[in-house]
């Protein structure tokens, strides 16, 4: 789902102008002085020779004598050059976020906004909407669903003939099923008390509930199974909370074998702020019938034993299941026009009062629909060399009909990159729906071959309309192929599809995203193998899977190369499309394609929620004569505070103008690096290109050797407390 922090950007605007300033008046007049008082690490290191050349301002080059204080005869090799461009546009931190000749994308002038080429041309295709020739997945599901729609009392009937297939090497006796519209049920529900009634900034409506309720439930033969029916609550004990039911079998189903259970249902829809409801005759059927848990054997996700995977809904949780066919019908009234996941098996019939839809899909791991009378409906079909044949089809809010052309070369692109980039798009049908302005709380969320895009608000959004497309439709990929754990691994969800989206939005639109303020925002690291709901708030969770989860990527490209990186990526998803993997199935895949250990790396920003954090916290410069030379010993010490980083740029410059660019290979957690020259130390900046992702607090990662002390402590109590204050008016 795609996570924006919208109302809060115009804040975090203002904290990142205060903030900026904030350190550039920093950069200008403090300074550093003495060491701190406390006694250096035992363990520190001078890794510099002892002679390397500098260039002055003029060009010219000067001797520079690096005089180390150890004899340990460790050296550092020389920092690379610092090219003004490169394959990431300026290292400088001046970027705009934009490409070469891409202009800023303004909100309030859309003429300022990148003109993307258009998106490649379709090769001739007729895409065939029919069921796959072989399957592509376990399928250890079937569904034949029906559902029908009371429009006026917001109410779906539905039933469920599922089959379930017993994966492990065990007997199960138990079957578990979520019932997730309960999460709106009342504000007790798990949902309901985490999220406080809002996700993102859409918020419950006050009495306005929804819920599920099973109306009867019976093996195939009739055995009926509403006695064997309870609630539990294996996350929280929250007796109020009824989205996780467990049934038990009359027998064990055997390994390999096959249930069947019939069930039926009625969902009441609550007014949509997270994901599933309506928002006046548009409706959004997320996650509506009763869903079969994941039962995992020995070996997935690294499980030892064999057992199901059991959660609730939580605020900040999404989704798990097994991939499966899925045969639906759905009966609507004759007005409306239905999206839904899958293909049409056949015309919709029309009795003039109702229609009804008959829709299939296969290897899929979930069916959504999406129905509204109001719906402007364009299709197109699309096929590149790394695309077969697709469907595009748009469900347009009538608002947005003028816009039907930009929400189809964002699915154009999205679908030609992300195929030729990871794998081809394997079905045969793709839908876009935009709600309403007020149904927001059902845009940015992605379901197997449907995606909805945000609420038709306004009518000429920027580009961030394309970008929560591309987004979502990412997510066909990671998520709707890839099927990691949603409840336990949001990062390999979320963090893989911002990292693609990222990338296709530079490819296609000419905007990049600016790494180094979107660092800055990481004020709550935490680790990204963690349970969604383990995190404390919304905010950390999607700073977490979302934002840093897309730069520990990154990091990983930086270190390993742009093209070893799409390699790698692929190679995950060839290896475990319509599979479920784990974090450490992608640690193995990054490990077997650089060739080296990635241990260290994970364990502190994956299995961890370590940033990298590089300081300098003193500077000592004093005359010093030697072989009858004036020469001043300028003394520096530097401090790691977080994680380690494979080669640390520093930048030294000097009073005559002299400066030298060096590389700390950065594993210890203090330096002391004496540099003998003719002229005193002017400055020290650690990677003063940005070239380090993870790095997060560049406050403290430069310092002026003089400084009045006087403007000195003046300032550092400013800026301290004038970021204490903005920072606390945008606690949420």
């Amino acid at each position: 789902m795609k996570n924006v922090f919208q109302s809060r950007m115009i804040a975090w605007s203002t904290v990142l102008l205060i903030t900026c300033g904030a350190a550039l008046l920093t950069d200008r007049w403090i300074g550093g002085g003495a060491f701190p008082s406390d006694t250096p690490a035992a363990g520190w290191k001078l890794p510099f020779g002892s002679h390397a050349t500098a260039v002055r301002e003029d060009g010219s080059v000067n001797p520079l004598l690096l005089k180390p204080t150890s004899s340990n005869g460790r050296t550092v090799v020389e920092a690379p050059a610092w090219p003004d461009t490169g394959p990431y546009g300026r290292m400088d931190g001046s970027s705009t976020g934009l490409t070469a000749g891409a202009r800023p994308v303004s909100a309030a002038v859309r003429a300022e906004e990148p003109i993307a080429p258009p998106a490649p041309p379709s090769l001739p295709v007729k895409p065939v909407e029919k069921p796959a020739p072989k399957p592509l997945s376990a399928r250890i599901v079937e569904y034949h669903l029906n559902a029908e729609l009371n429009a006026e009392g917001k109410l779906i009937t539905g039933t469920s003939s599922l089959t379930w297939k017993n994966p492990g090497a065990l007997p199960v006796q138990e079957l578990y099923f979520h019932l997730y519209p309960n999460a709106f049920s009342s504000k007790k529900s798990t949902f309901m008390k985490e999220s406080g009634g809002k996700l993102r900034s859409d918020e419950s409506k006050a009495g306005s509930f929804g819920g599920m309720e099973i109306a009867s439930m019976k093996l195939e033969d009739g055995t009926d199974l509403a006695s064997r029916i309870s609630y539990v609550q294996p996350d929280d004990d929250n007796k109020d909370d009824k989205t996780l039911i467990k049934v038990t079998l009359p027998k064990p189903v055997m390994p390999g074998e096959k249930t069947t259970l019939n069930t039926a249902f009625t969902v009441q829809l609550p007014a949509v702020f997270a994901r599933m409801g309506y928002a006046g005759d548009f409706v959004m059927a997320g996650q509506w019938f009763p869903k079969i848990a994941v039962y995992e054997p020995a070996g997935t996700r690294g499980r030892t034993e064999e057992g199901w995977n059991l959660h609730q809904y939580h605020g900040n949780s999404e989704f798990y299941a097994n991939f499966g066919i899925y045969d639906v019908k759905i009966k609507v009234p004759s007005v409306y026009t239905v999206a839904a996941t899958g293909f049409p098996t056949k015309p919709a019939v029309d009795d003039g009062t109702t229609k009804t839809y008959a829709f299939y899909a296969d290897d899929v791991h979930d069916f959504a629909w999406s129905a509204s009378p109001n719906f402007v409906y364009y299709e197109e079909p699309y096929a590149t060399q790394h695309l077969p044949g697709v469907k595009i089809k748009l469900y347009l809010d009538p608002k947005h009909e003028h816009l039907k052309a930009r929400y189809m070369t964002a699915a154009k692109k999205a679908l030609a990159r992300y195929s030729e980039w990871y794998g081809s798009y394997p079905y045969s049908t793709l839908s876009v729906v935009v709600p309403p302005a007020d149904g927001n709380g059902a845009g940015g969320m992605e379901y197997p071959t449907l995606v909805t895009a945000w609420g038709a608000a306004e009518e000429d959004p920027s580009l961030e309309l394309e970008r929560v497309v591309v987004h979502e439709i990412g997510h066909q990929f990671f998520y709707g192929m890839v099927a990691s754990n949603e409840f336990e691994e949001a990062w390999l969800d979320e963090g893989f599809t911002s990292y693609a989206e990222d990338r296709l939005m530079e490819a296609e639109y000419g905007v990049r995203s600016n790494l180094l303020v979107e660092s800055s925002y990481i004020t709550d690291p935490d680790a990204l193998m963690k349970n969604s709901w383990s995190y404390h708030g919304h905010s950390q969770y999607a700073e977490n899977v979302y934002t840093r989860a897309k730069l520990v990527l990154k990091a990983i490209e930086r270190q390993v190369g742009q093209e070893k990186m799409n390699r790698l990526m692929k190679s995950y998803f060839q290896r475990w499309k319509f599979k479920h993997p784990s974090t450490g199935d992608f640690q193995k895949v990054v490990e077997e394609s650089t060739g080296s250990s990635w241990k260290e790396f994970f364990d502190q920003y994956i299995y961890n929620g370590q940033m990298v954090d590089y300081a300098v916290t003193g500077i000592q410069t004093r005359k010093v004569t030697e072989n009858g030379q004036t020469l001043y010993e300028n003394a520096v010490q530097i401090r790691r505070l977080g994680g380690t980083h494979p080669g640390v740029p520093i930048r030294f410059h000097f009073t005559d103008g002299t400066q030298l660019d060096k590389t700390w290979e950065g594993t210890d957690s203090e330096v002391i690096m004496k540099l003998n020259y003719t002229s005193p130390l002017k400055w020290v900046a650690i990677d003063p290109q940005h070239t380090i992702v993870l790095e997060n607090k560049r406050i403290n990662s430069f310092m002026k050797t003089e400084v009045d002390p006087k403007v000195s402590v003046r300032w550092n109590l400013g800026v301290t407390k004038l970021l204490e204050t903005v920072f606390g008016l945008l606690a949420w």
